[in-house]
């Protein structure tokens, strides 16, 4: 499949705003790709998660036949909130932190090569692609979202913007002696599973920061939400966990067990720090959440 420009006009990219600061970069490159593919582009600069949202519907309404998110995994999610349901596509150049939607689908790292594939230019081979959407307490989201360690990681990361996954990989560190918490799991209204867990995680996606791969059977167009429960104990549990999730290895036990289901419903015994998309939300004692199959439309490469 080549370009879709014969009938897909318009673009509109919603840009990040601490991005676009950075010396300005980013929208004239995105200007200047438009112009050589032949797309007409608008522009949105974007400082939180709930603009890129307002962005995105704001230019479905206004007729865009294509929306970008030029940023991480905040300005994604804002943007896929915003299209769900529409039947716009959404492009995406992953240019800020995380990006594990754009790592699930395939697009490339570098912000000229992924402007090539979502505007089908260079000669790309690229396609729409129906995907699933999740819910974290009503919220949209596109790759993983938990409680526990995970988003006390997210919580203590004060360099994410500068090293990426290198600072997640030094916050977690510093959080493995963290004692587990009583966790209950319900899973399509079935019986509860009572776990002390470190951390619980619910993925669309199954990937962390850095690639690597904690829930390898997780699909983001199968229709289900994969569950992880991290519960690590004595003095080789974290090895085995880290070792399984190098290997994406399927093997489970009492350190890491996995499930899938369509709605989850996670109960702490205590009040505890939540993620959703590697952003912080407001701490709680439950989580829940859901699966919306099908409701966004996704550009992406071509397999070979």
């Amino acid at each position: 499949m080549g370009s879709f420009n014969e009938v897909m006009a318009a673009v509109a990219f919603v840009i990040n705003g601490t991005l676009a600061k950075a010396g300005g970069r980013f929208l004239p490159l995105c200007h200047a790709a438009a112009a050589r593919a032949g797309w007409t582009p608008e522009f949105h600069i974007t400082g939180k998660a709930e603009a890129g949202v307002a962005a995105a519907r704001d230019a479905a309404a206004d007729g865009a036949d294509l929306v970008v998110a030029v940023g991480g995994d905040g300005t994604v999610r804002g943007c896929a909130e915003g299209l769900a349901n529409t039947g716009i596509p959404l492009g995406i150049v992953p240019v800020g932190t995380g990006n594990l939607l754009a790592a699930t689908l395939g697009i490339p790292a570098h912000a000229r090569a992924a402007l090539a594939v979502v505007l089908g230019t260079r000669g790309t081979r690229c396609a729409d692609r129906r995907i699933d959407l999740a819910t974290a307490d009503g919220a949209p989201f596109t790759a993983m979202a938990g409680m526990g360690l995970d988003a006390a990681v997210v919580a203590a990361t004060r360099l994410k913007h500068h090293f990426g996954w290198l600072a997640y990989a030094m916050s977690g560190a510093v959080h493995l002696a963290l004692p587990p918490a009583r966790f209950t799991i319900s899973m399509d209204g079935g019986a509860p599973v009572e776990r002390d867990a470190r951390s619980v995680v619910v993925g669309n996606s199954g990937l962390l920061p850095g690639g690597f791969t904690l829930l390898p059977d997780a699909r983001i167009d199968d229709g289900l939400l994969d569950v992880g429960i991290l519960a690590p104990h004595g003095p080789f549990g974290w090895p085995k966990v880290a070792t399984r999730v190098l290997t994406h290895s399927r093997h489970q036990d009492r350190h890491l067990v996995r499930f899938q289901a369509r709605t989850v419903q996670i109960t702490a015994h205590s009040t505890l720090p939540r993620e959703v998309d590697g952003e912080l939300v407001t701490p709680d004692r439950t989580l829940t959440v859901s699966v919306q199959p099908g409701a966004l439309i996704v550009r992406a490469p071509l397999a070979g």
